[in-house]
């Protein structure tokens, strides 16, 4: 007699890779480490694996072991040539943010599905063409928000939304880092239509910040602007009528190393995380009590953004921890922060 039920046999998801850098190579590995992901393909201009295997390469970090990709991976130069392949279903854009709007929408039209890294866009504009392909298209479209996915964070937005220790009065955020590699060398250089450490670093707290308590009624912004115009260190007060108080830190002016941090006190305890305490980054202090360290699950950020989405591809299921509008009101935000830095005032959102 034949069984009463039927399994549904999922498929590997077919990956391809487009700009060959730090972060592409980061999300490479996570792919590759990935059983429902399979890597077809890969896209640069410059850099392309050699018999499979593609160098390692340096970011702010040393530099990164050899891939082997193997030599089944296909190799393109152009966009265009790679989007002409039936077999692959998921685009991930690890280029310069100049190129996202022509690159997600080409894709999108080519009916894939997108990960986009951040920004969507430099600008908002930009960013809702996107979105008005992307709506129109049966591919996703994920920006690469990756501290949503971030062991630590993903457990802060968790105990927030349940209000576990009460409501959150006042929260904090910092993410300082060094000059970028890619920046001294040339790339992201150029002046602000790259965006500086607003729009490349500091954007992941500003997300954070919306994830957590949404969009704020306005922010009021100091920062440090380079010579060619480019935001480099930024000092945000969100304003959310009737609390929490809410700020941020971002800045590219560390004279070396990285670190990210935040603080949020709610009513019935503080919840502090900082990365230079390593295992135990994260301390949950409640009243009466000793500090105690929780030990977040998972490994990375980039892991949980790309693991997620390949299981929304494969169970062709919509993301929704992060979705493409999140990534237009992310560059909306920053770009109130801009106005108010470059004023001096307070912008409304």
């Amino acid at each position: 007699m034949p069984n009463s039920f039927s399994t549904t046999i999922i498929k590997p998801v077919n990956v391809a890779v487009v700009g060959l850098g730090f972060m592409g190579v980061t999300h490479l590995r996570a792919y590759l480490d990935n059983p429902m992901a399979r890597v077809v393909a890969v896209c640069d201009g410059v850099r392309l694996p050699v018999n499979g295997v593609l160098t390692g390469v340096a970011g702010n970090i040393k530099k990164s072991d050899d891939i082997h990709l193997g030599p089944e991976v296909k190799v393109f130069r152009k966009l265009e040539d790679l989007l002409a392949e039936p077999e692959v279903q998921l685009v991930d854009l690890c280029t310069p943010t100049p190129l996202h709007p022509e690159q997600a929408i080409a894709v999108l039209k080519a009916e894939k599905h997108v990960l986009c890294e951040k920004p969507l866009a430099r600008t908002s504009s930009s960013a809702r063409e996107i979105l008005q392909v992307a709506e129109n298209s049966p591919g996703f479209l994920m920006p690469a928000m990756c501290m949503r996915f971030w062991p630590g964070w993903s457990w802060l937005k968790q105990v927030v939304a349940e209000a576990t220790y009460g409501q959150v009065l006042a929260a904090r955020f910092r993410r300082v880092s060094e000059m970028p590699a890619w920046s001294r060398q040339g790339t992201y250089s150029g002046g602000n239509d790259l965006g500086g450490a607003l729009f490349d670093l500091h954007i992941h707290d500003t997300d954070f910040v919306n994830h957590l308590f949404g969009r704020p009624a306005s922010v009021f912004s100091t920062g440090v602007t380079s010579p060619a115009g480019a935001i480099n260190h930024v000092v945000t007060q969100y304003n959310y009528p009737g609390g929490p108080a809410v700020y941020a830190e971002g800045s590219w002016l560390l004279t070396q190393g990285f670190n990210m941090s935040y603080t949020l006190h709610c009513e019935r305890a503080t919840l502090d995380y900082d990365l230079a305490r390593g295992a135990d980054a994260l301390l949950v202090t409640e009243a009466g009590q000793p500090p105690r360290v929780v030990k977040a699950e998972g490994t990375d950020g980039y892991a949980g953004e790309i693991n997620y989405l390949v299981d929304c591809v494969a169970n062709r299921r919509p993301p929704r921890i992060v979705t493409a509008r999140d990534g237009v009101t992310a560059l909306e935000i920053c770009e109130a922060e801009e106005i108010s830095i470059r004023t001096g005032a307070p912008a409304k959102l």
